[in-house]
């Protein structure tokens, strides 16, 4: 019975003295033991995994400034290579330009020589020709004065006809 006016007596609301203090103390080794063996460890690793996120994001912006740093010196060295591929073309055409004009030029000053030897060909063969007729017309006068001395006429008429006679031989010759 004694057991049942125990539990009759006891009281929720109005605690024990014996039972507060050894609450208190079981309470105060439990939260020593877990503060050194539980919350101390979790707390390190909360601030190494807060530290790593930490280096984590600093490495990400670090990189995103770098990716920056490399877009931009991309975009300037292709604004380079344009420019200086501008630059190659424009030579280019230009030593085009200037390689036409020469052939143009030395085109025209050997279609001039070409012209100009032709017609000095043209006026020495004239003169040649003129020459060798001037020189056949002086044999041809000779033979004929030579042939009309040797042979002895007797009349102006047969004269004439022998005369005739050698100019239409020389013709033909």
């Amino acid at each position: 019975m004694m057991d049942v006016l125990f539990l009759a007596d006891f009281s929720v609301i109005r605690p024990d003295p014996g039972l507060i203090l050894w609450t208190s103390v079981i309470f105060i080794l439990v939260w020593g033991i877990l503060g050194r063996m539980a919350f101390r460890p979790i707390q390190n690793a909360l601030k190494k995994r807060e530290n790593d996120i930490q280096d984590s994001l600093d490495e990400a912006k670090r990189a995103r400034e770098d990716m920056a740093n490399l877009k931009a010196e991309n975009e300037q060295l292709l604004i380079e290579a344009r420019e200086e591929r501008a630059k190659i073309l424009k030579e280019a055409k230009e030593v085009k330009d200037t390689i036409i004009e020469e052939a143009k030029q030395k085109a025209k000053e050997e279609a001039q020589k070409i012209v100009t030897n032709a017609k000095q060909e043209i006026e020495n063969q004239k003169m040649a020709a003129v020459t060798e007729v001037k020189n056949q017309m002086g044999n041809m006068a000779i033979e004929i004065a030579e042939k009309v001395l040797r042979k002895d006429l007797t009349g102006d008429k047969d004269q004439e006809a022998f005369v005739g006679r050698l100019v239409d031989e020389f013709k033909l010759n």
